[in-house]
């Protein structure tokens, strides 16, 4: 079904745009959920991987779609090409780590409640984008792109260095924790805090769905990672709120203007630079709460969870989904999970559920095992090697997107002018249909 097509559809049911954004983004992650589940009985894999395997694709999409939704109000909607995504949720997360980490831990945190850390992160980001923006958004696009991808590097680097691995400050040791990283009390703890509330309706329902789960023999950790993955699509439909308002209101028309032509906004007498400074400061502050919601899970952090890779991870969600749509976000980080990052993952569990196969040493050995008929060893090398060959099936879709979709898969849609629909004005007292002005301006 063609793109416009489905826009028709969508307009036929009367429902309003936003309506029809939820029932497509619900359409699209129940069609993906019926694949993997019928694809995983069909091939024999257990219901406990099943399930895991959905809660894992349901996580990975809500924090690629969190990411992927402050990348849009930067580069979607401003023009503002950051690739330096990593960075800023680098500080983020370090700092929010910092603040809740133990007294007694090694290096020390300040021990301050989990809300006071997440604030904190996205304070600190906000600040490391006001400090980056006010020379680098002074410069054309492409350079900007080389500052923002050398000060992620920068930052990643100065996590890793030695110089603050651990700082002495009144007698106490704190720091980064260098390469060996930082341990801190992890954002998803919150689920077990509403666990231990032990009021009746929560523990009869959690009591249920335990219960449940163990009758088709899912693990209690999936069920668990479940609760908080539950969290994280709260915040997703928080972002795409905020992220909404802002793109329809005045201040947001103005981003999509600097977009397409920033010499004439700023004839119109509109201040850019401070325009892009504050829609900079404002998608670094969410990219910053985006990584401490992804890293939520974890009680550890090293400079190695924000390599250069996990930006292109999240550049390539958004291409997918289309840039410049909320809702292409959304899709597109959903897709990405699914089908390019644990898709391999399933994959694997498949090859393996199904037959016994060892991987050879080297692809040398695979292609000789073919050359004698057996072709099992390149099964094995291939399933061995998913983790890698991610990266070329990355590339394949980029290219098929840029032939057959160049825009993402909503990138087609027509944004939003006005606040009011200009095609559906009310006629004027005489029962003329008011008019924009034109012959009778002088």
């Amino acid at each position: 079904m063609s793109d416009s097509r489905l826009d028709v559809l969508l307009e036929e049911t009367g429902l309003p745009q936003w309506a029809n954004d939820l029932l497509l983004i619900a359409g699209f992650v129940l069609a993906t959920y019926v694949f993997f589940g019928i694809l995983g009985v069909l091939t024999g894999v257990s219901t406990n991987e099943i399930v895991g395997t959905l809660q894992s694709i349901t996580f990975f999409g809500a924090v690629f779609a969190l990411v992927a939704l402050a990348l849009n109000l930067h580069w979607g909607y401003t023009g503002l090409f950051n690739i330096g995504v990593a960075g800023f949720m680098a500080v983020g997360v370090y700092t929010m780590a910092i603040l809740t980490a133990s007294p007694d831990a090694s290096p020390a945190g300040l021990g301050l409640p989990i809300w006071v850390g997440i604030i904190g992160g996205m304070v600190a980001a906000a600040l490391v984008g006001l400090v980056a923006g006010l020379p680098a958004l002074r410069v054309r696009a492409d350079y900007f792109a080389i500052v923002t991808l050398g000060l992620a590097e920068i930052i990643r680097l100065a996590l890793l260095s030695g110089s603050l691995r651990t700082v002495e400050i009144g007698g106490t040791e704190y720091g980064t924790g260098g390469g060996s990283g930082i341990r801190y009390t992890p954002v998803d703890s919150v689920v077990g805090w509403v666990l231990d509330l032990q009021l009746p309706v929560l523990d009869w329902a959690f009591g249920q769905l335990f219960a449940a789960a163990q009758i088709l023999g899912i693990q209690p950790s999936i069920v668990e990672n479940a609760l908080y993955t539950a969290v994280l699509i709260a915040f997703v439909i928080a972002f795409y709120v905020f992220l909404s308002r802002i793109a329809n209101s005045p201040f947001g028309r103005v981003l999509k203007a600097i977009r397409e032509d920033e010499l004439a906004t700023r004839s119109l007498g509109k201040n850019t630079d401070r325009v892009k400074l504050i829609v900079f400061m404002v998608g670094c502050s969410l990219m910053g709460l985006a990584g401490i919601l992804w890293m939520g899970s974890r009680s550890f952090v090293s400079p190695d969870s924000f390599m250069p890779i996990v930006t292109f991870y999240v550049f390539v969600a958004l291409i997918v989904g289309g840039s410049g749509s909320n809702t292409g976000s959304v899709i597109g980080g959903f897709a990405f999970a699914a089908f390019l990052y644990e898709g391999p993952r399933f994959i694997r569990a498949i090859v393996r559920a199904n037959a016994d196969v060892r991987s050879p040493a080297t692809v040398y050995d695979a292609f000789v095992a073919i050359g004698s008929g057996d072709v099992m060893p390149m099964v094995g090398y291939v399933v061995g090697s998913l983790d890698e060959i991610r990266f070329i099936l990355v590339g394949v879709v980029l290219v098929l997107l840029m032939l057959w979709k160049p825009d993402g898969l909503l990138g087609h849609r027509t944004e939003i002018a006005a606040a009011t629909d200009l095609s559906r004005r009310p006629a004027t007292t005489d029962g003329a249909t008011a008019t924009d002005g034109g012959e009778t301006d002088e």
